[in-house]
């Protein structure tokens, strides 16, 4: 029977946020959020912590993941997510059809975001999918002193600009045929688009924190 699992890759060595994976939000571990999002559906087989960390690794137990032991070398800054996603798939048998990746640094999404992504895959040819958000700014790029606009011309109105999309980290859905070629989305996976003001979260920085509690206090999970 084919599987679907959740992975959500949690080191111990961040820098910026000694313990930023354990480190308490809204109440809880800041990883607890994935798990607990991840465990309000019923689409995943599994949902698997891979860390480096005994402490990590005691955390998603208690909020009901299954772990996955990473090794040293897949667990410095240098380490891709994809690596750590081909090495989670090592671990586990050939039934796994689908895995979803969830970031723990992303521990706010939209309460239906997840049911949704799976209802378009299913309506849908593609077998990927990861979730963007608008960008509405006038970019442009700075070369010999000199500011050279990207997406717009200078004296154009914001809202006439095309609009431009960037990841937001909130939801990746790939298969185990894009992670042993070394990626976890191609160009034929959909673009979900996410505009909620959950989508500027990502933890780094304690400002970025401090930034994701406002957020968690103040905006509707709906």
């Amino acid at each position: 029977m084919k599987q679907t699992i959740a992975i959500i890759p949690a080191r111990a060595g961040s820098k910026r946020i000694p313990n930023k994976n354990i480190i308490n939000f809204g109440g809880k571990p800041l990883i607890a959020h994935s798990i607990e999002y991840a465990n309000q559906s019923t689409i995943f087989d599994d949902i698997y912590v891979s860390t480096d960390s005994k402490v990590i690794k005691d955390v998603a137990v208690k909020f009901g993941a299954k772990t996955i032991d990473r090794p040293k070398a897949l667990s410095d800054d240098f380490a891709s997510t994809v690596s750590v996603l081909k090495h989670a798939l090592s671990d586990l048998d050939d039934t796994v059809e689908t895995v979803v990746l969830l970031q723990p640094t992303n521990p706010l999404r939209p309460k239906f975001l997840l049911q949704e992504a799976f209802k378009i895959l299913s309506k849908k040819s593609h077998k990927s999918l990861f979730t963007v958000s608008e960008n509405c700014r006038k970019l442009g790029k700075i070369s010999n002193d000199k500011f050279m606009p990207f997406n717009y011309e200078i004296g154009q109105r914001s809202q006439d600009l095309e609009p431009l999309y960037y990841e937001n980290g909130l939801l990746y859905i790939t298969t185990p045929h894009l992670i042993k070629k070394n990626i976890i989305f191609n160009e034929a996976s959909y673009p979900l688009i996410v505009n909620h003001k959950f989508a500027e979260v990502d933890i780094d920085t304690y400002d970025d924190l401090k930034f994701a509690q406002f957020v968690l206090n103040n905006y509707n999970e709906e």
